[in-house]
Order: structure tokens, then C-alpha cells, then sequence
């Protein structure tokens, strides 16, 4: 029988640190003498007992070593269970939110989708603003420790070809786990802090500063107005374009960094193709703008630079509605969405690597036939690709389009227009933000949305957040045979 106490022991102890954090949006309401404040601290405590006793309950089962059972079961439930309580101080508090719009921000805060379903940003209250943002900053430092301690180990989606780098404990899942997390801590909260400080030094006031630097850093794309970076032309997009690049990149390549080395930075072929597809889309978007739209070049060339890179890293900010730049940037919005960041970052969506993978293979594959006797092998970062990994990646693929098939059949389903269902279903498994269509477009959100619509909506963000192959693991009957 499958042992959860190692489980429910992690689990319980996050629960109760996520209800400690409650505590400082609670101090920023009273603060303001907002009443608002009794919503935190209520939750706070709700949070932090449960997930104490939980963690109590459990204790006499904790292992260092997890079985593969444990470490698929653990990921999962750890994003089940913190949407979950990250949801109360939306529901006990402003803005009064039903259950289902509760967990659906929740689930988009900590899957750092920042797909919105709440309207009046600009009146809410700072405390519960600040909570959004904070929820989307303990999501993406949690998706690099579950990208460098648990998914290489799990062999999901070719991830275990980054398995021993920067960071080995012998396969202990839960000391690597510790380990990655108190070295990329400090690194993420220092870039955050960078960030909010060059927020202010372009114009940005001090809460606004504050919040989209934990929202860029995390590439969630939460903010605190309706009308999202469109709010703060000039500069500041030029700040953001900078940190969502930052924030995905590999993680790993920081700690070698700090380590004294950046040849794995320089010789990183992920993280330059990355970059070259920003660059050859940003000329692409801003020439378009330029001759087409009758757009002036610095105007053009800013936009392309800011919604290319929210878009591919997965963020989501609006600064304009590029809907109505035409057809052309609609549609290379949609796929560029599909690409995204690198692996070990903060971005989400299929990851540059498995695309420079599975072109590899198809390299291998033309010169195979055109070489019969010839011996080739697919290659990533100068290293052979073995048989395993190709077949992970091939696998993810697979999935990945499957399962966009079947969110998209059902949100039609509920009666969304095809656009808002296939667009829809895009960006919650791609973790990306904004869909496409007049309602869930990057000048709406997804309030009106029919409440079947956002519980699968929810299920998605979380199935792409942990790449697909996690949350399915744990649905099969092999899975429970022990």
C-alpha cells in the first residue's frame, strides 16, 4: 500500500507556511486601516492549523529517499492543496469571491498563469493585490525546484537530461529539493529586488513597483490595474521586457555563475536560441507594425519588444490589444505562446530544449535516409540525446497536443465560441495569460466565463504547470499498484 505520510508531511508544512505569508498582506490592510485585514488573519490561522496538524499527523513517516509514487503524488498535491488555502482570503475577504472565481485566481496565481477572473483591480484593497502577487512569486520559485529536483528524477518530458547538473544529493529527492531551494532563493529574491528598485527608478510608485517586480520575476502577469501594463507606457516596458527575460533563463546557469563560472551560460545552446527567436520575432512583430499599421519605429519596435516577450515567457502582461494590429500578429501570437521559455526557469508553456530536441531528431532522420548506412544521433548542447530522452520529449508532445484537443472539445462543450475554447485551452496549458477572442483576449478576462468553463480551465493550468505527464502518472491504475 502506497505510504502518503512522507506526502502529507511536505504538504502540511507548506500549507502551514503559506498561511504564515497570509500575514504580511494582513499587515499591509491595517496599515491602511482597511478592514480587509480580518480576511488574512482569518485565513492565517484556518491555514496554518490544518496544514500543522496535517504536517504533525504525518511526521513519523518522513524519508529523505521518496518512492517514485511519493515524489509524483507529492508534486501534484502540493499544487492542489496550496491553490486551495491560497484561495480563502479571496472568499473570506474582498472581493467576496465565489468558490469557483476563488480557486480559479488562486490556481492561476501559484501556476503563474495570471489568466484574471476578477474585475475593479484598481479599488481592491492593497492587501488582497499584494497577495495576488504573492502567490504568483511562491509559484515560480516552486516550478524551478519542481523543474531541478523533481521532473528530472520523475523522467517527465526529457527533463532528466538536466538531471545532474549543479546539483546532486544521490538521488535523495527531498535533500536536492532543500538544497536548490536555498541557493535559487536568494538569487530570485535578489533579481526580484532589482527589479521593484528599477520599476521605481522609471516611474513606477512604490506598491505598483513592488508588485509587478514579484509578477515579472515569476513571469505571471498579474497587476494591480484592469487595464495592465497599459498603464505604464515608455520605460517601463522596456524594464519588464528585461526581468521576463531573466526570468527565463535556467536558474542553474545563475548558480554557476555565483560559482565563478559562466562558460555554461555562454555555451548554453537553449538559452541563445531563446534569445534569437525574442530577437527574430521582435523585428518581425516591429517591422509589421512599421509597414502595415503605419506605426513610428521607436513605438513599434517597443511594443514588439514588450508583447513578444510577455507572450513567449508565459507572463502575460497587456500593454496594448494586439488583436487589432490584424491577423498576421494574432495568429504568431498564439504559437509564439506555445514555445516558451527555457527549462529551470520561471516561463512556462513546452520549453525551447524539447523543440531543439525534436528538430534534432528530424535532422537525424533526413540524413538517415538520405545515408541509409550512416550512423547518426540527435544532439542537445553539443551532448548525445539518448533513446529515453527523445522518447519522453516525443511523448510530451503527443500529450501536449492531445490534451489541447480535448480541453478544447471541452470548453465548447459549455458553449465557449471556438476561438475563446481553443484559445482558452492554449493558455491554461501553456500557463500563458491572455487568450484570444473579445472576452478572454489581451483586453479582457475570464469573469464571464460560464463557472464548467473555469474548473477546466483550472484542472489545466495545473496538468501544464506540472508538464502533463505528472498529473496523468497518478490517474492510471499502474500508478496505484505498489
Amino acid at each position: 500500500m502506497l505510504d502518503l505520510r512522507p506526502v502529507g508531511y511536505v504538504v502540511g508544512l507548506l500549507v502551514a507556511v503559506l498561511g504564515a505569508t497570509m500575514l504580511v498582506p494582513m499587515v499591509f490592510d491595517m496599515v491602511r486601516g482597511d478592514p480587509n485585514w480580518s480576511a488574512f488573519l482569518e485565513s492565517a490561522l484556518i491555514t496554518g492549523l490544518i496544514g500543522g496538524l496535517i504536517a504533525l499527523s504525518c511526521a513519523n513517516g518522513v524519508e529523505d529517499r521518496l518512492t517514485l509514487q511519493q515524489t509524483f503524488f507529492l508534486t501534484t498535491g502540493v499544487w492542489v492543496a496550496l491553490p486551495v488555502f491560497g484561495a480563502l482570503p479571496f472568499v473570506l475577504g474582498a472581493p467576496e469571491a465565489r468558490t469557483v472565481d476563488a480557486f480559479f485566481e488562486a490556481m492561476s496565481g501559484l501556476t503563474t498563469t495570471g489568466s484574471t477572473v476578477f474585475t475593479g483591480l484598481d479599488a481592491l484593497p492593497h492587501g488582497t493585490l499584494l497577495w495576488r502577487s504573492m502567490l504568483q512569486w511562491f509559484g515560480g520559485i516552486g516550478i524551478i525546484v519542481v523543474a531541478m529536483a523533481f521532473l528530472p528524477e520523475l523522467r517527465v518530458g526529457g527533463m532528466q537530461i538536466f538531471r545532474s547538473e549543479a546539483f546532486d544529493t544521490s538521488g535523495k529527492v527531498l535533500p536536492r529539493a532543500v538544497e536548490i531551494a536555498s541557493q535559487i532563493s536568494v538569487i530570485y529574491l535578489a533579481l526580484t529586488v532589482a527589479c521593484a528598485l528599477s520599476y521605481s527608478a522609471v516611474g513606477l510608485g512604490p506598491f505598483d513597483a513592488l508588485n509587478h517586480a514579484l509578477t515579472s520575476m515569476s513571469t505571471g502577469g498579474f497587476s494591480t490595474h484592469d487595464a495592465s501594463f497599459g498603464v505604464f507606457q515608455g520605460a517601463p516596458e522596456y524594464v519588464a521586457s528585461v526581468y521576463m527575460i531573466l526570468a527565463s533563463l535556467p536558474f542553474v546557469r545563475y548558480v554557476q555563475l555565483l560559482a565563478g563560472t559562466a562558460r555554461p551560460l555562454l555555451q548554453d545552446s537553449q538559452v541563445w536560441t531563446y534569445l534569437g527567436i525574442i530577437a527574430t520575432l521582435v523585428v518581425v512583430i516591429a517591422a509589421y507594425r512599421v509597414v502595415i499599421n503605419g506605426d513610428h519605429y521607436e513605438h513599434a519596435f517597443r511594443e514588439g519588444v514588450f508583447n513578444v516577450t510577455s507572450i513567449i515567457s508565459g507572463t502575460g502582461y497587456a500593454s496594448v490589444d494586439y488583436q487589432l494590429w490584424g491577423a498576421f500578429p494574432v495568429i504568431l501570437f498564439f504559437f509564439i505562446g506555445l514555445i516558451g521559455g527555457c527549462s529551470a526557469s520561471t516561463a512556462c508553456s513546452i520549453k525551447v530544449f524539447r523543440y531543439q530536441i525534436l528538430f534534432s531528431a528530424i535532422r537525424v532522420q533526413i540524413k538517415a535516409i538520405h545515408a541509409p548506412h550512416g550512423l547518426f544521433q540527435p544532439r542537445f548542447n553539443g551532448r548525445p540525446v539518448d533513446e529515453d530522452v527523445l522518447s519522453s520529449v516525443t511523448s510530451f508532445f503527443v500529450f501536449f497536443v492531445v490534451t489541447l484537443g480535448l480541453t478544447s472539445v471541452l470548453l465548447s462543450a459549455t458553449g465557449l465560441d471556438a476561438t475563446t475554447a481553443l484559445s482558452g485551452a492554449a493558455t491554461a496549458l501553456g500557463n500563458i495569460g491572455p487568450g484570444l477572442g473579445e472576452q478572454i483576449g489581451p483586453s479582457g478576462n475570464f469573469a464571464g466565463l460560464n463557472d464548467s468553463a473555469k474548473w477546466i480551465l483550472s484542472v489545466a493550468m495545473l496538468i501544464g504547470r506540472l508538464e502533463l505527464l505528472v498529473v496523468f502518472a497518478i490517474l492510471t491504475v499502474q500508478f496505484w499498484r505498489v
